[in-house]
């Protein structure tokens, strides 16, 4: 007889096309003739109906049927147009597909079911095909290729579809079959009851399975994602329920553990308890709870020699059935409870080995209306748990890396900035990245001689770790040359010599202003650092003009300083060029919007009161567009409030004997003149020994200066660069007193070398 004969291709459901009687003898399978191949004759003849070809196994990928009468008219009719194959899944060069793919288009459109039958090509990201009939779980080999399965539309209460039928209302496991017989195990060959769960059809959805699932894990950059990748990738796809257990504390790179091995649950999923029921689908069958609710123990510690050391110490994946896995569970799980485990091959444990050294472990179970897992199931779960444990310890090092190098950059800024006479004082600092929180701009404040302060912004070129050491050290190099009271520009060519000194590439910005609160004047000095911006009290936002100078690390240039008035009440702003550059816009457009947007904000609070300075900085900072942060930001407010003359008392001092005694007369007329009759005793005594210090090796004449402000302070200056020491006098010794009163009676009391002496200085609490 010669009639043209077809193979047919299995998937992953064998499900009746629409319309189709499921007690017709031809079954699901209506077959269209296969269509001339390139040489215009149908393909030869593959055997009898029913047929395996004398190469195929048990493993062989379908059976072989004569066409039926009229199929091809019935495919014709059918106005249904099937996808196109699944993602990845190469084209044969005979214009076929794969096994276990479905076709598109010519011969094998005849092998594909109805309209109402879903194929794993047809599976779209995210969505479920139920491959468990029974229980509404979808097997490995039924998840999409390229995706990571139904496992994560379910864990977290996505939809799940329940058992697929077939337009007549047949399951689609046995309306396949002639007369509705149960389709047979493609790997055993027993028949599969209705309604039981199908296992993977074949090593290709299993490598499909493992694929999505280790895209799905890799995703993860921080130890909670990669864990979760796990069990969501895992459960319901390849397990009910899954218990992962890491090491506490995880171990570092090559670093050694000192204490005894810990395990730790970190997390555990199962599928839920019920199902979202939108779009149709239908609430499958679920587990017993007591079957699969089980949760472990939350510490574990591995014993030496124990059963669980040595399962742990083989590495590769077990069932629990066998005599070493049932012996450590007890000790993983808990001895003291009695836990409710899947009897059979229906657990899974499977050690999570880093590079080094086993960090946790994995449980996958199954629960027992499911089919059991299967040798080939070992593989898998060891792909699962080697690339978890990978990642687990790639995310461990990263974490630990991000830690050193947000603390790098923790500690190489001001901690809190100080409390300064005259000037109250605001910051801020925003990486350029939230995963690399280093950069190299930097800004800070450094207490002066006189009350001063000096303010500093910074900008190191690049915002890495490489930058962020070079910042740490020119801020250093900066505050040692600050305490030698050096000209700012003397600073900033100190400044570039020790960046020649760290490379020849080694490039920064700089801006350096001293801020006197008695003058109420600042100098500044730039080192091709962007402008700073003041804000007047009357809401007149001013762009200084400040020479910009060559960057520090150039080498053989000038600095110029220039000295502008400070009125009080004004808002002096110093940044860096992430703040008003970017690829959006230039730096000049961007100082012209913060220029503006610091006079917009001045305007809501009146000309008389100036904003706040904690406010003003997050108003600055919310210019930024989101294409705007190109590089790390720091930011420095300083709110100029001076010190008024008339709380000010200043005086030369001759370098003779008489000079303590006048000093004493001098600072009791400034007491009773401010109403502070109460410290003059202390202020005596105080002023009396720091001035005989003076006096004593000066060969010019001292200075005596007394300020009121929230503290009383005086500050006595002298010519000699040596600083005085605080040491413990003997019985015997007749001097070496004086500082100690001074440490005992003063609320804080300090010295500072000058580039033309020192200042010794004291403060008191007013009463």
């Amino acid at each position: 007889m010669d009639s043209t004969r077809v193979t047919e291709h299995p998937t992953s459901f064998d499900r009746p096309s629409t319309g189709a009687d499921p007690t017709d003898p031809r079954g699901a399978l209506l077959r269209t003739p296969v269509p001339p191949g390139p040489s215009g004759s149908a393909l030869p003849a593959q055997g009898h109906a029913g047929q395996t070809p004398p190469d195929a196994g048990a493993d062989s990928p379908g059976t072989f049927e004569h066409s039926q009468p009229g199929a091809e008219q019935a495919a014709e009719a059918d106005g249904h147009r099937p996808r196109p194959g699944s993602e990845g899944v190469p084209v044969q060069p005979d214009g076929g597909q794969p096994d276990g793919a479905r076709t598109a288009a010519g011969a094998r459109s005849g092998d594909l079911p109805s309209a109402c039958a879903a194929t794993s090509g047809d599976v779209a990201s995210g969505d479920v095909v139920s491959g468990d009939t029974d229980s509404g779980h979808v097997a490995p080999g039924d998840a999409a290729p390229g995706d990571v399965g139904s496992g994560e539309a379910t864990s977290d209460g996505g939809r799940q579809p329940g058992p697929v039928r077939s337009a007549s209302g047949v399951p689609s496991g046995t309306a396949g079959r002639r007369g509705g017989a149960p389709e047979p195990d493609r790997r055993t060959g027993q028949p599969t009851a209705p309604g039981q769960p199908t296992p993977m059809r074949r090593d290709g959805d299993r490598l499909r399975f493992v694929g999505a699932a280790t895209r799905r894990i890799a995703r993860g950059m921080d130890l909670d994602e990669i864990v979760m990748g796990l069990c969501r990738a895992t459960v319901p796809t390849f397990a009910d329920a899954i218990l992962v257990y890491l090491r506490e504390p995880l171990p570092v790179g090559d670093e050694r553990p000192t204490g005894p091995l810990v395990l730790r649950l970190r997390r555990t999923d199962r599928i839920p308890a019920e199902r979202d029921t939108e779009g149709g689908f239908t609430p499958a069958a679920q587990p017993e709870p007591s079957e699969l609710e089980t949760v472990g123990a939350e510490l574990c510690e591995v014993r030496p020699g124990s059963a669980l050391a040595e399962v742990l110490r083989g590495v590769r994946p077990v069932f629990t059935d066998t005599p070493s896995a049932s012996a450590a569970l007890p000790e993983l799980l808990g001895e003291e409870r009695d836990f409710a485990l899947p009897d059979g091959r229906r657990a899974i444990l499977a050690p999570l080995r880093g590079r080094r050294r086993v960090i946790g472990a994995a449980l996958f179970l199954r629960g027992p209306e499911r089919i059991a897992f299967e040798a080939d199931d070992l593989l898998v779960a060891a792909q699962l748990a080697t690339h978890s444990a990978l990642g687990i310890d790639k995310a461990v090092l990263y974490g630990r890396e991000a830690y050193i190098a947000d603390e790098l950059q923790r500690t190489m800024l001001p901690e809190n900035l100080p409390r300064c006479t005259g000037v109250r004082l605001a910051s801020r600092y925003l990486p350029a990245a939230e995963t690399a929180r280093v950069g190299g701009d930097w800004y800070d404040a450094i207490p002066l001689p006189g009350s001063r302060v000096a303010l500093v912004v910074g900008d190191v070129m690049g915002h890495s770790m490489t930058s962020a050491a070079i910042m740490g050290q020119l801020r250093t190099t900066a505050q040692t040359l600050a305490g030698l009271d050096l000209p700012p520009q003397e600073v900033l060519h100190h400044l570039d010599e020790q960046a020649q000194r760290l490379g020849t590439d080694r490039m920064a910005t700089c801006l350096y202003a001293v801020y006197d609160p008695v003058a109420h004047r600042i100098t500044v000095a730039n080192a091709g650092h962007p402008p700073p911006v003041l804000l007047h009290l009357g809401g007149e936002a001013e762009v200084l003009r400040v020479p910009a100078g060559a960057p520090i690390g150039v080498g053989g240039v000038d600095f110029e300083a220039v000295e502008l008035d400070a009125p009080a009440g004004a808002t002096l702003l110093l940044y860096t060029d992430g703040l008003v550059e970017s690829r959006l816009r230039d730096v000049w457009t961007g100082i012209e919007q913060l220029r503006e947007r610091l006079a917009a904000t001045a305007q809501l609070t009146g000309p008389d009161h100036p904003p706040p300075l904690e406010a003003l900085c997050d108003e600055v900072l919310d210019m930024l567009g989101p294409g705007d942060r190109d590089d790390d930001i720091a930011l420095l407010a300083a709110r100029f409030d001076g010190i008024a003359p008339s709380d000010v008392s200043y005086w030369f001092l001759d370098p003779e004997d008489a000079a303590p005694g006048k000093a004493r007369r001098l600072a009791r007329r400034a007491l009773a003149r401010w109403g502070m009759e109460d410290l003059t005793d202390a202020v005596e005594l105080l002023v009396s020994e720091v001035v005989t210090n003076a006096v004593r090796y000066a060969s010019k004449p001292v200075t005596l200066r007394l300020l009121r402000t929230d503290v009383l302070r005086c500050e006595v200056g002298d010519d000699v660069p040596q600083l005085p020491r605080l040491r413990q006098a003997r019985a015997t010794d007749e001097g070496g007193r004086g500082l100690y009163l001074v440490n005992r009676l003063a609320r804080r009391w300090g010295a500072t070398r000058l580039s033309t002496g020192k200042v010794v200085w004291f403060e008191l609490n007013r009463g």
